[in-house]
């Protein structure tokens, strides 16, 4: 089995229903980005996606659902007493932004308890860093949340997937399916850990045991 269909199988195989109620109160709002489609499914473009859907395995939700008025998909549930709304937008990665800030707004969610799940091309393929704020770095889908929220300060967890080798796109690269010198499973994984920290024991707490491990 190709390393793309053990990321995507799992999640591909497990119905899609409301599951738990979804205007339910909730503290945070956790987004991963990515493109909607097969056609970028399992790309680096679409880490983010991956990690949703991670964390709506770990919660137990049935799936995610969308929510008439809104651009994304949702499923409202509970990590360690917390309600928090995972999400993946609908819109393509430069629109991520109207996806997020009508549901922030909705749930009256702070953008310091919004957490942004995406790709990171100045970080090394695998590594996970978490930080609050600070600039866009030419991610459009972030310019996009930057925009619609109206401040950069919101939570970033940020995968790295490297810069292209020579004679290779940006655009290129980051719509190339993720690549098998990688663990990306436990590179996924650890993005789900950085966001269940987060919301249980806080920012500081997700750095310090995020950015120690190899």
């Amino acid at each position: 089995m190709s390393l793309l269909s053990r990321l995507v199988a799992p999640f591909r195989r497990r119905p899609v229903s409301p599951g738990a109620d979804a205007l339910a109160p909730a503290q945070w709002l956790v987004v991963g980005l990515g493109n909607p489609g097969g056609k970028y499914a399992g790309t680096r473009h679409n880490v983010g996606y991956l990690v949703t859907d991670l964390l709506v395995d770990r919660a137990g939700a049935d799936g995610l659902r969308g929510i008439p008025g809104t651009k994304a998909q949702v499923a409202r549930v509970e990590i360690n007493d917390h309600g928090v709304l995972l999400v993946r937008s609908t819109t393509f990665m430069n629109l991520s932004g109207e996806a997020v800030a009508p549901l922030a707004t909705s749930y009256g969610v702070s953008p310091d308890h919004v957490i942004v799940i995406h790709d990171e091309l100045d970080l090394p393929a695998g590594k996970v860093k978490v930080k609050l704020g600070g600039n866009e770095n030419g991610h459009n889908g972030l310019k996009s949340v930057s925009a619609e929220l109206g401040t950069r300060d919101y939570v970033r967890v940020r995968i790295g997937i490297g810069r292209p080798v020579a004679g290779t796109s940006v655009i290129d690269h980051v719509l190339t399916p993720l690549d098998e010198d990688t663990d990306w499973g436990a590179v996924v994984a650890t993005a789900a850990d950085a966001v269940d920290i987060t919301v249980t024991r806080g920012l500081p707490a997700a750095q310090n045991e995020i950015h120690s491990r190899a």
